[in-house]
């Protein structure tokens, strides 16, 4: 196989659950290959790197292999590698250690339990 669409091959390799969600990332930007935005019929060729944003951070993947049929999850590295930077994962780590901490606008007051832990977090920091 030479060349395969973005949206098919995001979906085939399970970074993307549909492959309308796949096709609906690449048409509003989420997905770049060398900087630049790419519609969902976009050809992928081995070598190339693609970034797909996915809040907080944009993960970048290198196309090992090509494939437009889903594959087990057991098989995903024989086809992509996973370069994204490490300060970017470091930032992912930092926010899902942090992230009890961090309460939605409009979620209303922390309940008994949140209160007792933001008080923990207070007697453990002083």
């Amino acid at each position: 196989m030479e060349a395969v669409r973005i949206d098919k091959w995001l979906w085939a390799i399970r970074i993307f659950k549909t492959r309308s969600l796949a096709a609906e990332a690449c048409k509003k930007g989420h997905v770049t290959l060398d900087g630049h935005p790419v519609k969902p019929s976009r050809v992928l060729k081995v070598g190339d790197v693609v970034n797909v944003k996915r809040p907080p951070i944009t993960r970048s993947y290198k196309v090992l292999a090509l494939t437009e049929k889903r594959l087990g999850a057991k098989l995903v590295p024989d086809f992509v590698k996973d370069v994204t930077s490490p300060q970017e994962l470091e930032f992912l780590e930092m926010k899902n250690k942090m992230s009890w901490f961090d309460r939605d606008r409009g979620a209303g007051r922390p309940t008994k339990k949140d209160r007792r832990d933001l008080d923990k977090l207070n007697d453990d920091w002083w």
